[in-house]
């Protein structure tokens, strides 16, 4: 199905399917980098409060969910290039 847009443009409904899915993926990864931050930060820094040294490892598991994001940015850039390619 294919929808006029604009400047007699048109725009093929896959196209603009591919472009929610880009969206979707990408706030899907910041939101579940978001949920998984804010146990680890509050346990973390309890840990950190009690013993400094733990500073290190703390931010270690701190990091370990922005893999989430890099993977829904990562996701959403290749569907984006299947619009623009």
């Amino acid at each position: 199905m294919k929808c006029w847009h604009g400047d007699n443009k048109m725009i093929d409904t896959a196209t603009a399917l591919y472009a929610i899915a880009a969206a979707i993926s990408m706030a899907g990864g910041l939101i579940g980098t978001g949920l998984a931050q804010q146990g680890i930060g509050a346990a973390g820094m309890g840990v950190v409060a009690e013993k400094p040294e733990k500073m290190g490892q703390v931010l270690f598991f701190l990091v370990i969910p922005e893999t989430l994001f890099i993977f829904g940015f990562v996701f959403g850039l290749i569907l984006l290039m299947k619009i623009l390619g």
